[in-house]
């Protein structure tokens, strides 16, 4: 299977279930792989034979930075959610969302979770 990443999407954003987190905001990393065929991509070297990653990047930015959520884990299975309906070639998708500080005490690289989809 071909795969597409888009990879270290930086966004400063407002999720969290703290107040502080509402309120001040932090940053999150998205980073995703995205299954689809590529091969006639490949052959005609056309943007219309592939995903457009401009599109794709889209509705990441409008779920990751412009919405608020409570969880990360909302925020991954909404952009898996949108990106499957948007996009019919995508045939499954892997979402990674990082809460890159998140209100631990102590010190760490940040939270995660990754979720993937897959059409049915």
């Amino acid at each position: 299977m071909d795969k597409i990443y888009l990879q270290g999407m930086d966004f400063y954003a407002y999720h969290g279930v703290f107040p502080e987190e509402a309120r001040l905001g932090q940053r999150f990393t998205v980073d995703l792989e995205l299954a689809c065929n590529l091969r006639r991509a490949g052959k005609t070297d056309k943007l219309e034979d592939t995903l457009n990653y401009v599109a794709v990047y889209d509705i990441v930015k409008q779920t990751a930075q412009e919405e608020r959520y409570n969880l990360i884990e909302t925020v991954a299975e909404t952009i898996a959610s949108r990106l499957m309906e948007q996009f019919a070639e995508i045939l499954s998708v892997k979402v990674r969302v990082t809460k890159v500080t998140p209100p631990i005490e102590g010190i760490m690289a940040g939270a995660a979770v990754e979720i993937k989809r897959e059409r049915q």
